[in-house]
């Protein structure tokens, strides 16, 4: 089984505090610990434990999305055994477990080839899913996961990596901060989406 080692960056690795002494500013450096990454393609082997995980993860942060916060319409879309077997067999779609030691802390899922408005399939590369369960939300992986995918599409010559991601909610800021850019709007369209919580932003990033 191959296993995708997402390092990060030179600059996160440390953080510079600035101190004031007899008027005089130093930098002092502190080292601050990294929690690496790495990414489990699924195959027959660990599909069951991607749908635990990616469903676990979706009911802790979006239940309020669907009426009676019943979120069963995406479940049966997107997370299900069936459907995601068949995306396999479609080498246009990646799917990963986000692992941290021994540890599964999320999923990801990418669209090699998928445009978006005015930008060909052959440039763009879609963020699907990126789902963390809730104890392991803040810990920097989300930083680390978006930084293997840029590089990821750097190396299938791709221009543009886009998502999407809800109006309401901190995930808009975090992507903003990583550099990504509201292209418009969009909305939930399955059935049972709550009309006051289905507003979306598409946001896109030029490599």
């Amino acid at each position: 089984m191959r296993f995708w080692t997402v390092n990060p960056s030179a600059r996160n690795k440390n953080q510079v505090w600035v101190v004031t002494l007899n008027g005089r500013k130093l930098n002092m450096q502190s080292t601050i610990p990294i929690l690496k990454i790495h990414l489990v393609p699924i195959d027959s082997t660990n599909l069951e434990t991607y749908l635990t995980v990616g469903t676990r993860s979706y009911r802790e942060h979006y239940l309020h999305l669907w009426e009676n916060e019943d979120p069963t319409p995406y479940i049966s879309h997107g997370l299900t055994k069936e459907v995601v077997q068949r995306e396999l067999e479609d080498r246009n779609n990646l799917h990963f477990l986000i692992n941290h030691d021994t540890d599964t802390v999320g999923i990801l899922k990418l669209v090699k080839d998928c445009g978006i408005d005015e930008i060909p399939k052959e440039e763009a590369l879609k963020a699907e899913k990126i789902y963390f369960l809730q104890e392991h939300s803040g810990k920097g992986f989300g930083k680390q996961v978006l930084q293997y995918i840029e590089d990821f599409a750097r190396s299938i010559r791709k221009k543009t990596v886009w998502l999407d991601t809800m109006q309401k909610g901190n995930p808009i800021l975090f992507y903003q901060k990583n550099g990504y850019t509201i292209k418009r709007e969009s909305e939930v369209v399955l059935p049972r989406a709550k009309p006051s919580e289905k507003a979306m932003w598409i946001l896109t990033k030029n490599l």
